[in-house]
């Protein structure tokens, strides 16, 4: 059986690698990639001592299938240090910790007594009754406004670059949506899932950062390594369609692959064209997932030069402070070896669903942009001595109020067209640990459909 993935990206790859894991007969299966080299976002600069993640920097290991992987290739993972335990907001002109717990929640100068109070109202909150609510739209409703504005405004920015008005809580935070719909709230669930895990010690744990000694392309050096010429780089697709009970793959230098499957691993809005021939409201569906612009803006400086805290993961700025970037983190910090000796790498995110213009702008005035901002946060006593940018154009898809109805949609459309596959981030996950875990189940589900 003769099974083409077109994108590889990590779900591509891994879907790749799962499949000639799981099937217990030998299988052609060919990963067809349009830019020069596989991996999509993730790629790994080092430049001048320093390392830099273009986007991706790490994965929480409390998924299994993530850990799985990498041993399975040989890869030993790189926890983060203790510091990327200590996160902060920008708020009011000044860094604030978050706090780890509920002492340090009341204690904590991060929200004002009037909004600590609203959340301890959270308990009595009747669950919501609304089929896909907006993640604003239950902040608000559960925590209140300063809480919506101070922590999950900021959350919704650093993980999706999302607008919480517009993101659907269903899609973008599941768990979230699980937990009051099962204990009536946030509070209640958060209490019995902490009783659940001292009487189970294998209930899943918090998760701690973890990347690997040579950055997250390391990932994808192994699988390409263990895939071998199965990867074809430089080999963008065109269009699909239907062919002899199969499908044939048309590539934009004319030529043809025939495929007993086709599992289209590529962006939403990629996907889109390719599929337009055979299924014009899938088409449409895919097309109708946004992608904003996000710009990595990578800063060395010599430590002294650096005001702020550097044992820090990070802080995250929230849009009510209505500042240019939407965060930054201290790599340098997180991870050993990412700068060199007594030197800091941060790493500042622009753009988003909110702000993608900033993140298109002029290589020269992003930088001097992102520089102005952090001066301030910051408190930078001197120019960089190292800058590396990293623009993506269409970087997170956005989970949108409705995506689950969009994706039910497609799905039922799908049902139609044996053999031909949707995965990636634009579906059932943003995260490393999602696409890797979805390409796992999709493997099974392919080997058990068309064997």
């Amino acid at each position: 059986m003769r099974i083409v993935i077109a994108g590889g990206g990590i779900s591509g790859l891994s879907l790749a690698y799962w499949l000639t894991q799981n099937s217990e007969r030998e299988l052609d299966v060919t990963v067809l990639e349009a830019d020069t080299r596989a991996g999509g976002k993730i790629w790994t600069d080092r430049a001048e001592g320093y390392l830099c993640e273009s986007a991706l920097n790490g994965f929480l290991d409390n998924k299994p299938r993530s850990l799985e992987l990498a041993s399975k290739v040989s890869l030993e993972p790189l926890r983060g240090n203790d510091s990327a335990k200590k996160r902060y907001i920008y708020l009011d002109g000044r860094l604030n910790r978050l706090p780890e717990s509920p002492p340090a929640f009341f204690t904590s100068k991060l929200m004002t007594l009037p909004g600590k109070l609203r959340i301890m109202l959270e308990p009595f909150i009747p669950k919501g009754k609304a089929e896909d609510e907006s993640l604003a739209d239950f902040a608000r409703r559960r925590l209140g406004k300063e809480a919506f504005e101070k922590l999950i405004d900021p959350m919704a920015s650093g993980i999706f670059a999302g607008d919480p008005e517009n993101m659907s809580l269903k899609s973008c935070f599941p768990r979230i949506d699980e937990i009051e719909q099962t204990y009536g709230g946030l509070i209640k669930g958060m209490f019995k899932i902490m009783a659940e895990r001292k009487k189970n010690v294998s209930a899943a744990p918090a998760g701690t950062l973890t990347s690997f000694a040579g950055g997250m392309q390391s990932i994808v050096d192994a699988l390409t390594g263990v895939l071998g010429p199965a990867v074809r780089v430089g080999s963008p697709v065109a269009s699909v369609e239907p062919a002899g009970g199969g499908y044939k793959v048309h590539m934009n230098d004319g030529t043809n692959v025939e495929a007993d499957v086709v599992v289209l691993a590529m962006p939403a809005h990629q996907a889109t064209g390719v599929i337009r021939d055979i299924d014009a409201e899938i088409s449409a569906l895919l097309g109708g997932i946004d992608y904003p612009a996000v710009t990595v803006v990578c800063t060395g400086f010599k430590k002294e030069k650096v005001g702020m805290p550097l044992d820090m993961f990070g802080y995250l700025v929230p849009y009510r402070e209505k500042r240019k970037i939407l965060g930054t983190l201290v790599d340098s910090s997180i991870y050993p070896g990412r700068a060199p000796e007594g030197y800091a790498l941060l790493r500042t995110m622009v753009g988003g669903a909110r702000a993608s213009s900033i993140a298109m702008l002029e290589d020269g005035k992003l930088i001097n942009t992102v520089l102005s901002e952090l001066r301030e946060i910051a408190q930078l006593k001197g120019d960089p001595d190292f800058v590396r940018l990293y623009r993506h154009e269409r970087a997170i898809p956005q989970y949108a109020v409705g995506h689950p109805g969009r994706l039910k949609a497609i799905e039922e459309r799908m049902a139609g067209h044996r053999g031909l596959y949707l995965t990636g981030n634009a579906f059932k996950g943003i995260g490393y640990n999602d696409c890797i875990e979805n390409s796992y189940k999709l493997s099974i589900r392919i080997l058990e459909e068309v064997s």
